[in-house]
């Protein structure tokens, strides 16, 4: 017999995001527990989500990345297991959580993170597992929805901080596989992902802004993951031919006066830059 208020509880990470924190919150019942960390200074998802139930845990913290946020609310999970969505989810609902939740069971908790079947993405931006298998093994779930096994994530320590943005599910998974544990995705478990589309989509000055730091910290967290995970010659091997690339791209679009491009390809120049001298993922944003 699955409990579900009393045994899970959904963490949504927001940076500027309160629409679509509403709207997730909104397929939900009010019984289940929820936990909100807005990393920005964006008071005003304070008044509008005490105007919905009072089973919403708020917090406000610096901007340390996706990794951090959910680090810090796992800090205030009480209940054995715990769902990390994004706040672009679609279709999420009390009987589809219920599934996860009997899923979990099933697998009598012997998994590192358990997540769905996309149903709108191809393999390149998320990897499948096997449709035709129940559970189906795989070396590393979408960052948008994964759901945990409280004391299992604990065992492993959660997420390295240092990951500001990209990479740090694909790293928590090898990290989880490398200590014995399963990654496994179900063909029963169903969700819509919009994409990256949960923060600065309000002007077109933020979206340009935003682009800009995918491009550095992309770069800098396929360096830092690989260095990591392998070494130091791997990482280089791996990331060499983008950061000539990049390089050559800087002159070429500086002697041609293509601004915008030049732009992207000198912050992927300086995110590969800066991991190779071991400086951390500094790089942000502005909050206004």
């Amino acid at each position: 017999m699955i409990n579900l208020y009393d045994e899970v509880t959904i963490v949504i990470i927001s940076h500027k995001s309160k629409k679509k924190v509403i709207n997730l919150i909104n397929q939900i019942s009010i019984d289940l527990k929820k936990i909100v960390v807005e990393n920005s200074s964006d008071k005003t998802i304070e008044t509008d989500l005490s105007k919905l139930n009072n089973n919403i845990k708020l917090i406000f913290s610096q901007n340390n990345g996706y990794a951090s946020a959910i680090n810090l609310a796992r800090t205030k999970v009480t209940t054995k297991y715990f769902f990390v969505l994004n706040p672009d989810i679609q279709k999420i609902s009390d009987k589809l959580i219920s599934i996860f939740c009997q899923s979990a069971k099933e697998l009598k908790d012997n998994f590192g993170a358990l997540g769905p079947r996309f149903e709108n993405v191809n393999e390149k931006s998320h990897k499948q597992s096997n449709i035709n298998e129940k559970y189906g093994k795989i070396e590393s779930i979408s960052g948008a929805a994964m759901f945990f096994c409280t004391e299992i994530f604990d065992k492993n320590g959660g997420f390295d901080e240092n990951f500001f943005l990209y990479f740090e599910e694909l790293d928590l998974c090898k990290s989880l596989i490398n200590k014995g544990e399963k990654i496994y995705t179900s063909k029963k478990l169903k969700i819509h992902h919009l994409g990256f589309k949960s923060s600065f989509e309000e002007s077109s000055e933020e979206k340009i802004n935003m682009n800009i730091l995918r491009e550095w910290h992309w770069m800098w967290s396929s360096f830092y993951f690989y260095k990591k995970n392998y070494n130091y010659f791997v990482a280089l091997r791996k990331m060499s031919g983008k950061f000539i690339k990049s390089l050559i791209k800087i002159f070429y679009y500086l002697i041609t006066f293509q601004k915008v491009k030049k732009k992207k390809y000198l912050y992927r120049f300086l995110g590969i830059l800066n991991a190779m001298i071991g400086r951390p993922s500094f790089f942000r944003l502005k909050d206004k």
